[in-house]
C-alpha cells in the first residue's frame, strides 16, 4: 500500500500542491527520500525517526521510500517533516488513510516529537481552503491559519497530540484568528521642531503615496522625519493586511502567527546587497522591498548603498513587483512600497557651512550626488532640503503639529482618491498613469502654461512630467480642490530635484 499525504511547496507567495507518497516494502532496511529534495528535506529522515521513537514507535526494518511528487519541482524547507511522518504512520497501519486524506499538512518535527513553526502557513491555509481541505499545522501558527476560512484546522503542539486527536482519544480545540496588537506606539510628528518644508513634504508623500528624498546635513532630522511617516498613513485594509501577512509568512517573519495591521517600515543598512533588497538566496526568499509591500522602505545614506542594489529598485518602483530569477526557478513577489530616502549633500555633510565643509567643496558635493543615477532620481516624486536646526531652537521652538492632526488630513485626501479611482484597483495618486492621469490631473490654463515653461527650462522627462501632475493632484486633494491649479503645479515643481548645489 502506498500512503498519500497532501502538502505544499512555495513559489513566491503562490503554492504548489505536493503529494507525499510513502511506500513500505520488503527488502534491506533503508529510508530514501526522492523527488528533488533539498538538504533540509533530506535530513527529515533523522528528525522523523527520532520523533516517532519519542512517542514509542519504531520504524519497521523494511525498505521505506518517500516520493515528493511532482518529482521535477525543487522541494525546500523543513515543513515536509510532518507529512512524511503521517505517511509513515498510515503505511505502518497505525492511522487509517481516510483520517488524513482530507488535510493539507505541514510542520517541522523536533527530536522529542514536538511540532515547530514553519514558514508559509498562511498561503498554505488559503490553498487548503481553495481545495476544500482542512489544514494541519504547528500550534504556534494556528491563529495564522484560522484567517483562511471555515475548513477544519488542527494545530497540535506535538505529534502525539495529533495522533490522539485523529484516533479520537482527545480533541484539539480549533484555533482562533489573531492580529498583532503588541506593537509599540508610533513616533509622533510633534517631536520634530522646525523643518516646516520637510513636514509639508512628508504630509504630501503620505497623502498621495509618493516617493520622497530628503537632503540635509547630519543631525538635521531626516531619519526622525522618516520614522514618523507610518504615523501619518492609514491602517492596512483587510485585503492589504492579508497580502502583507502572506509575504511575511513565506519569509518566516509573522510573529506568533498573528496577522499584521500596521504598515511595514523597513530600514535596511546601506551595506545591504542587491539580493537582500530585492530578494534571492538559495530559496529565493522575499527581500526588503517585498517585506515593505504596502508600507515604507527607508534608505538612509542613499549614496552609500551599492550602485547595483539601487539600480535594482528601478523596475519594482514602476511595476510594483519584483521577479527573482534563478537557474532552477523564477519567483515573483509583490513590491508596491513607498520609498523614503535620506542623504547628506556631500560626503562630509557640511556643504553649506564654510567653517566645516571640506576643502574640495563644492566639487565633492557633485561627485557624491552623482553616485545616484538620473533614472533612479527621476522616480522620486518629492525632493526636499532639510537644513540644520540650531540647538537653541530645539528649546525655543514650540512643538509641531501632532501626527493625529496631519493623519486626519491625509485620510481625507486618500478618501477623495479612493472615491475617484473606485473600481480601478488604484488607491493613491502615485499609481495613476496614462489617460487616467491626464483626465484627473490636467491643470487649468495658467497651470498648464507654467508646466510647459518648466518642462523646457528643467528638461523634464515624460516620467518626471507625469510625476509633477501626480503630486499636483495630491496637493489639490489636500486642499479639497476639484481641479489642479497653478499654485499646485508651482509647489509640485518646487519638489523636483535640482543639480548639486554649487
Amino acid at each position: 500500500m502506498i500512503a498519500h499525504i497532501a502538502t505544499t511547496a512555495f513559489q513566491g507567495i503562490e503554492t504548489l500542491a505536493i503529494d507525499v507518497q510513502v511506500s513500505i516494502t520488503g527488502g534491506l532496511p533503508a529510508f530514501t527520500i526522492v523527488g528533488l529534495p533539498d538538504k533540509a528535506v533530506a535530513e527529515s529522515r533523522e528528525r522523523v525517526r527520532s520523533a516517532l521513537s519519542a512517542i514509542g514507535l519504531a520504524l519497521p526494518p523494511k525498505r521505506i521510500t518517500v516520493n515528493l511528487a511532482p518529482a521535477d519541482v525543487l522541494k525546500e524547507g523543513s515543513h515536509f517533516d510532518l507529512p512524511i511522518a503521517l505517511g509513515l504512520l498510515v503505511g505502518m497501519q497505525i492511522l487509517e488513510a481516510g483520517l488524513v486524506s482530507r488535510y493539507v499538512v505541514l510542520g517541522e518535527l523536533g527530536l522529542d516529537g514536538s511540532i515547530a513553526a514553519v514558514a508559509g502557513v498562511l498561503p498554505a491555509a488559503l490553498a487548503a481552503q481553495g481545495a476544500d481541505k482542512g489544514l494541519i499545522c504547528p500550534a504556534a501558527q494556528g491563529g495564522e491559519a484560522a484567517w483562511a476560512g471555515a475548513n477544519e484546522i488542527l494545530a497540535p503542539p506535538g505529534l502525539l497530540d495529533l495522533l490522539n486527536h485523529l484516533k479520537g482519544v482527545t480533541t484539539l480545540a480549533r484555533p482562533q484568528p489573531e492580529i498583532n496588537t503588541s506593537n509599540p506606539p508610533l513616533p509622533d510628528l510633534a517631536d520634530v521642531r522646525g523643518q516646516e518644508s520637510a513636514r509639508r513634504a512628508l504630509e504630501v508623500a503620505a497623502a498621495g503615496g509618493h516617493n520622497l528624498l530628503m537632503i540635509g546635513p547630519p543631525g538635521a532630522g531626516k531619519s526622525m522625519l522618516a520614522q514618523r511617516l507610518p504615523s501619518l498613513l492609514p491602517p492596512l485594509t483587510p485585503a492589504e493586511a492579508l497580502e502583507v501577512s502572506m509575504i511575511h509568512s513565506v519569509a518566516g517573519r509573522l510573529e506568533g502567527g498573528r496577522l499584521l495591521r500596521r504598515r511595514p517600515f523597513r530600514d535596511p543598512h546601506h551595506t545591504a546587497t542587491p539580493a537582500a533588497l530585492t530578494g534571492g538566496g538559495p530559496r529565493a526568499r522575499p527581500g526588503e522591498i517585498s517585506l515593505a509591500h504596502n508600507g515604507v522602505l527607508f534608505l538612509d545614506e542613499l549614496p552609500e548603498f551599492q550602485r547595483p542594489a539601487l539600480e535594482a529598485l528601478r523596475q519594482p518602483l514602476e511595476s510594483g513587483r519584483v521577479s527573482v530569477a534563478r537557474a532552477a526557478q523564477s519567483v515573483t513577489y509583490p513590491a508596491r512600497f513607498q520609498l523614503v530616502a535620506a542623504m547628506n549633500p556631500c560626503r562630509c555633510g557640511w556643504l553649506d557651512d564654510p567653517a566645516r565643509a571640506c576643502s574640495r567643496a563644492p566639487r565633492c558635493a557633485e561627485e557624491y550626488q552623482n553616485r545616484l543615477s538620473g533614472p533612479l532620481l527621476d522616480r522620486l516624486d518629492l525632493t526636499v532640503e532639510v537644513p540644520a536646526v540650531h540647538p537653541l531652537d530645539l528649546v525655543r521652538l514650540t512643538p509641531g503639529e501632532a501626527s493625529a492632526s496631519v493623519a486626519a488630513r491625509v485620510a481625507q485626501a486618500r478618501a477623495r482618491q479612493a472615491e475617484r479611482y473606485a473600481g480601478l484597483g488604484i488607491l493613491v495618486n502615485a499609481l495613476a498613469d496614462g489617460d487616467l492621469l491626464t483626465q484627473v490631473a490636467t491643470p487649468d490654463a495658467a497651470g498648464l502654461a507654467l508646466l510647459a515653461e518648466a518642462t523646457e527650462h528643467l528638461h523634464l522627462s515624460a516620467r518626471a512630467y507625469h510625476r509633477v501632475l501626480r503630486v499636483a493632484r495630491t496637493l489639490a486633494d489636500l486642499e479639497g480642490a476639484d481641479s489642479v491649479q497653478r499654485p499646485h503645479i508651482a509647489e509640485a515643481l518646487a519638489y523636483r530635484r535640482r543639480s548639486a548645489k554649487l
